[in-house]
């Protein structure tokens, strides 16, 4: 059995997804080596995309989304808004067929019967009308009601202190099986479309489900050495199917400091030699690499446990990493076209590792169109905020 050290293995997944050197892959090529940006704050998506690229900015990502449709924003692992690169949607509907099973769970206001009816709902009422077919939630609530029967509007779904109608809940649904996908808003409200119409070569007629193997292979391209049960707290699924999902792809094992993990496959053009995951990076709310990446105590030591995750969960927070590990939050408060960020950290920085802070700090400037300041000292907002 090879071995390595949680250094060679951090090195290598910030290599490939663009922390040490930026990617010149697009936006596109970028979110595919994340396998996928977390995105219900579109902002923080944007920015985790743009810090990872060569040449590329917020506004890029926008335009890269929204003009050149070469990413698209849907629901994904654990039911949360994601963006993909427009080419793999395809690969991520097939595999959610098996990773997140469509059967009524305890509690469910949905029957199957009922849920199959809703989608087909919003099948059609996006692919009519013009402009795309993009309707706003209110809108689509409507035409849902309109196709399926009024039993869909029922206001039964419980959620945030009040109730939704009850076709809501198979808005996550639709999306895993490609009949919905965000589209561009529409002052403040968010609007949904087809993605069949949104994404000229998408279809996901006919396709047979290909199992979770492909999806799985994504994710040990990006955060590999892995185990399941990193896989399982990822999608949110049972150690167990993950386990299974790893057995089917008969992986060999190698040794991390004394964890059994499995190895990644590497991505084209990678270097095979270790790079050492030196410097600062600052990295927004939800970004994809604390979410996935794991052992999560090793990426979060120390006070980092306390301060950077809530209650276990990672991403709630912006964090400073410092050689690879997290080593700080950070808050950011926009005026006019200032950036003011207020920078905590639990080390004493080296005057080089100072210097890259004040980089960092710039960059994010840079990449958001706007003069970034730094302020070290305490962030007193809390998670989300």
């Amino acid at each position: 059995m090879s071995r390595m050290t949680w250094c060679q293995v951090t090195g290598r997944r910030m290599l490939r997804q663009g922390l040490v050197t930026p990617l010149e892959t697009g936006a596109a090529g970028i979110v595919r080596a994340m396998c996928g940006a977390q995105a219900q704050v579109p902002s923080a998506a944007e920015l985790s995309v743009a810090l990872r690229g060569a040449g590329l900015t917020t506004s890029g990502v926008r335009h890269a989304l929204h003009r050149d449709r070469v990413l698209v924003r849907t629901f994904g692992p654990r039911g949360t808004v994601h963006l993909f690169a427009a080419e793999d949607l395809l690969l991520w509907v097939r595999a959610f067929e098996e990773v997140y099973p469509v059967a009524p769970a305890a509690g469910s206001v949905l029957d199957e019967r009922q849920s199959d009816a809703v989608v087909d709902a919003v099948d059609d009422a996006l692919r009519a009308g013009q402009d795309a077919g993009a309707l706003t939630l209110d809108e689509l609530s409507d035409a849902v009601v309109a196709r399926a029967g009024a039993w869909a509007g029922d206001l039964v779904l419980p959620a945030f202190g009040g109730f939704w109608p009850r076709w809501r809940q198979a808005l996550v649904v639709a999306a895993g099986r490609g009949v919905l996908c965000y589209g561009p808003s529409r002052g403040r409200a968010t609007t949904f479309v087809s993605p069949r119409r949104w994404l000229p070569r998408f279809d996901p007629a006919g396709i047979a489900p290909s199992g979770a193997g492909p999806l799985v292979r994504r994710y040990l391209e990006a955060y590999g050495p892995a185990r399941p049960e990193d896989l399982a707290r990822w999608l949110a699924v049972t150690p167990a199917r993950a386990a299974r999902w790893f057995a089917e792809l008969d992986l060999e094992p190698v040794e991390v400091e004394g964890v059994r993990a499995w190895p990644a496959w590497q991505l084209p053009g990678a270097p095979e030699s270790d790079v050492l995951p030196e410097g600062v990076r600052l990295l927004p709310y939800f970004d994809a690499y604390v979410i996935a990446a794991a052992p999560r105590d090793l990426l979060h030591p120390g006070r980092a446990a306390d301060r950077a995750l809530t209650r276990g969960q990672a991403g709630t927070r912006p964090v400073v990493l410092v050689d690879g590990v997290v080593r700080g939050i950070w808050h950011a408060r926009t005026t006019r076209a200032t950036t003011h960020l207020t920078v905590e950290v639990w080390q004493r920085l080296s005057a080089r590792r100072r210097r890259d802070l004040t980089d960092e700090v710039h960059r994010v400037g840079d990449l958001t169109g706007t003069r970034a300041t730094l302020e070290l000292g305490e962030v007193k907002a809390g998670p989300h905020a």
